[in-house]
């Protein structure tokens, strides 16, 4: 199975990446855009078949590592 981790920053936390993202796309001429948020995604293959332990367990591993939870949300996925 693979699990899709994504990370981002919580609302109203400064993302100084994201900005200058925004910035640079503005003077590229794509008007219009307003915000930007970046964040992280990482696919994990595992050897886990049951797709409910696999969330788990990509759940857990993003607790502990992969998401700094005081500033940052993360969602998981679980594919085939």
């Amino acid at each position: 199975m693979k699990a899709v981790v994504t990370v981002m920053l919580k609302a109203g936390v400064l993302d100084p990446q994201g900005k200058a993202i925004a910035h640079a796309l503005g003077t590229l001429g794509f008007a219009g855009v307003e915000d930007v948020r970046a964040g992280k995604i990482l696919e994990i293959e595992m050897s886990e078949t049951d797709p409910v332990k696999a969330k788990a367990a990509a759940e857990e591993m993003a607790r502990k590592l992969l998401a700094n939870t005081v500033i940052e949300s993360f969602r998981v996925s679980v594919e085939g």
